[in-house]
């Protein structure tokens, strides 16, 4: 799957969005800055046009230092990152920050990071958290409509999270990006983003792999990945690609990336072995990320 031939969804939006995205979430600066930026600046340069980003992430200057490195212009380049509330700043205030700190004029798709208004280890005030949720959607749709934002989204928003959006939204979300791999399946939420048009972005897809999580999943991988010829994180994420979800991987080794580019399009799964994949998944619930927030039993 060379640069140029990475597939994209289209958005509810009109706009396009590409369907495998370099995650740098597991980028922080425990890592030097020189080599953060050599990390992203290899991925993009292998052909990675989507890059995912985040201010929680605190690499968005190294982020843009890649993207200036690269030589790979502006226009051709996909662009995410994601508001906290964390950071106390209200969303117009955020992204002005992260848009410096990039050193860009706009973001392609600016989400917001999570629900969570009010500090980890508290009881939430479901009303204030639900007013606070509407305002910066609000926000975002300004931010949208000033062109500092091409498309807007969410991110780790169960259901009931997007219902409280929608009710009184403008514009509907572009996307949702979620832990998503077949031990974390959501119940019915890609039905729900499907009925409103919502994209699903997976970060996490290979779970059953980086988190050698003992269950059905890997030996079916690893199974369909010798029918292939190709590696079980290319048939891992083959899965969501093949049910029209956006894949956020990451990997600091320049041959795995590689391999994804260039074979992740020289096959694909039957629908009777993405739907054998998710059967199996669902023997096993295992969530990795946002556990101070989530029950781990949680499967919405």
């Amino acid at each position: 799957m060379s640069a140029d031939k990475v597939p994209s969804f289209k958005l509810n939006d009109g706009n396009s969005i590409p369907a495998l995205a370099f995650g740098l979430g597991t980028s922080r600066k425990n890592d030097s800055d020189a080599s953060l930026i050599e990390l992203t600046k290899n991925a993009i340069e292998t052909g990675f046009l989507h890059l995912d980003g985040a201010q929680m992430y605190d690499n968005e200057e190294e982020l843009g230092a890649a993207i200036r490195a690269s030589n790979v212009p502006r226009s051709s380049l996909f662009v995410t990152t994601k508001h906290s509330y964390h950071y106390k700043l209200p969303a117009p205030e955020s992204l002005a920050e992260s848009l410096s700190k990039l050193g860009l004029d706009y973001v392609d798709l600016f989400l917001i990071h999570h629900p969570f208004t009010s500090p980890p280890g508290t009881t939430p005030d479901p009303d204030v958290e639900a007013a606070s949720l509407r305002r910066t959607w609000a926000h975002l749709e300004d931010l949208a409509a000033a062109g500092k934002a091409r498309s807007i989204g969410v991110s780790n928003f169960r259901k009931d999270h997007l219902e409280i959006i929608l009710r009184e939204a403008r514009v509907v979300p572009a996307v949702n990006q979620i832990e998503f791999h077949p031990y974390l399946q959501h119940g019915d939420l890609l039905d729900f983003h499907r009925k409103h048009g919502i994209v699903t972005a997976a970060y996490g897809p290979l779970v059953p792999l980086t988190r050698s999580v003992d269950g059905p999943v890997v030996p079916l991988w690893k199974s369909l990945a010798e029918k292939y010829g190709v590696t079980e994180s290319e048939v891992g994420l083959r899965w969501a690609l093949d049910q029209g979800v956006v894949a956020v991987t990451t990997s600091s080794k320049h041959e795995r990336l590689r391999g994804y580019i260039e074979r992740l399009s020289t096959f694909s799964l039957a629908e009777a072995e993405v739907r054998e994949i998710s059967e199996a998944g669902k023997q096993k619930h295992y969530r990795a990320f946002f556990l101070n927030r989530y029950a781990p039993d949680d499967t919405r």
